[in-house]
């Protein structure tokens, strides 16, 4: 068993599991998929850390692989099937794509970053994952041409409305992620039935903010 392989289980077994993750389904999936495979070189010994990963070339802007005990918790929540399209809203290096494309049966990735498109398909096709597609898209636009989703997931903390994404899921769709318009942040369940939409606040967590989707800076005199 190689050192990554070590890594692979402490990190569902002293992050993922400790989180109240007890979906199996997910937990095998985490298990399966190698993160180190998703992270640049020199970052490769902190791929199982307990943190939230900057995977960003170095003077770019800052774009996170979520902690794995929190992306468990959210992918939990999402209730994701084996029939379900699922939009990754923030993919970055395409971890999360790729732990969802083993839940799902069609992931749809966003990432703002030509390079990190480019290094998520890549990452993607080496592991011969085959259920999950990259697309250039601001965080707040989604796909909309491939919609409408089942599940959105926000890989990180919005500080805005997300009215285009909800618009975006299917009915009877689901939507989770991080919400920092209160004044705690929260992770958050968006659901969709035919005639309206409910949110629910799900449990208090903390994440890298989106790209795209700041609270816009407030006019100074």
């Amino acid at each position: 068993m190689s050192d990554f392989s070590v890594a692979r289980r402490r990190m569902v077994d002293c992050q993922v599991r400790p989180s109240d993750v007890t979906d199996l389904r997910i937990i095998e999936a985490m298990l399966d998929v190698p993160r180190e495979a998703f992270v640049p070189e020199h970052l490769k010994p902190l791929a199982y850390l307990d943190q939230d990963l900057n995977v960003s070339a170095v003077g770019e802007a800052p774009r996170y692989l979520i902690r794995p005990g929190l992306l468990g918790r959210l992918l939990q929540a999402a209730a994701i099937t084996a029939q379900d399209k699922v939009l990754v809203v923030g993919c970055a290096s395409g971890y999360p794509a790729a732990v969802v494309a083993k839940l799902a049966a069609t992931v749809v990735a966003s990432e703002t970053v030509p390079a990190l498109v480019a290094q998520a398909q890549s990452a993607l096709a080496r592991l011969g994952i085959a259920n999950a597609a990259v697309k250039q898209a601001g965080a707040r636009d989604g796909v909309p041409a491939d919609a409408p989703f089942d599940v959105i997931l926000l890989q990180g903390t919005s500080q805005v409305e997300l009215d285009g994404l909800r618009a975006q899921l299917a009915v009877g769709g689901r939507m989770v992620g991080i919400s920092a318009m209160g004044g705690t942040d929260r992770a958050i369940l968006i659901t969709r039935s035919a005639a309206d939409f409910g949110d629910r606040v799900l449990f208090d967590a903390a994440a890298p903010i989106l790209s795209g989707l700041e609270r816009p800076a407030a006019f100074v005199f």
